[in-house]
């Protein structure tokens, strides 16, 4: 395990030249864009109570409270000058060159992967950008505000359309894809996480029962299921990750 950021990082195993790679991503990894996280000291969750905001009884017992918190969301995310940053663009980068297959799952709202040009791509918790209608699942892009007078344009209801992202008590999305790829990856790296957020926490946990592949974790600071990982890479995302993804694309010549 490395616990500090060399100027050149030392892979302790190296992936086929052509196996499949499989990267989750979390907040850290967007937060040196700018991007507010949750669970951090002075993150969302301690401003505002999750239940009143980020549940299915939430939004049924006050919609308009969750569309005002989600249009400020919003709202933010147009005001402000937010770009992908050299992590999100290094992965953009190995989609690109490695030989293999790359996978990236992200926990992340936002669509800062999208805008570096990643295209092999799961939003696990759904997206900031696009609706939802509760009545028919119809899911469309919505950048602007939403409210109860809204009406789906697939099935004509009002009052359902929510944002289209995973509340807590709600099952991420693509789990029978994500399933696949964890089960039939070579290499699992776990970029920007807490370890506290399941499932995502647990996949660690199962690719090591699988035994296949190789665990690496790239991070501000150990994790909550650092021990989990076979290698991990401490700094800012913004180093280390296109550090690591430099010396992977190296190993693969």
């Amino acid at each position: 395990m490395t616990e500090s950021l060399p100027d050149a990082l030392m892979l302790d195993v190296l992936p086929p030249r052509e196996g499949r790679i499989v990267i989750l991503t979390g907040a850290g990894i967007s937060k040196e864009s700018g991007l507010d996280t949750f669970r951090d000291a002075g993150g969302i969750w301690s401003k505002v109570r999750l239940e009143d905001v980020a549940t299915p009884q939430a939004f049924a017992r006050d919609p308009e409270k969750v569309h005002a918190f989600y249009n400020m969301r919003r709202a933010l995310n147009r005001t402000r000058k937010i770009n992908p940053n050299p992590a999100h663009l290094a992965l953009a980068e190995l989609e690109t060159q490695w030989p293999g297959e790359v996978l990236i799952i992200t926990q992340n709202v936002d669509t800062l992967h999208e805008q570096a040009g990643s295209t092999s791509l799961l939003h696990m918790h759904g997206v900031h950008s696009k609706a939802r209608c509760n009545a028919c699942e119809n899911t469309v892009d919505w950048t602007g505000d939403m409210s109860v007078r809204d009406v789906c344009g697939a099935c004509g209801k009002a009052g359902g359309m929510r944002p289209h992202v995973v509340w807590f008590g709600e099952t991420p999305l693509e789990m029978d894809r994500i399933g696949w790829a964890l089960s039939n990856c070579d290499l699992f790296i776990s970029i920007g996480t807490s370890g506290n957020v399941y499932p995502a926490a647990g996949f660690v946990a199962a690719i090591r029962r699988n035994g296949r592949a190789h665990t690496v974790e790239l991070n501000l600071e150990p994790s909550a299921g650092a021990s989990m990982f076979e290698e991990s890479h401490y700094g800012p995302a913004s180093r280390i990750v296109p550090a690591y993804v430099k010396a992977l694309l190296a190993s693969s010549l």
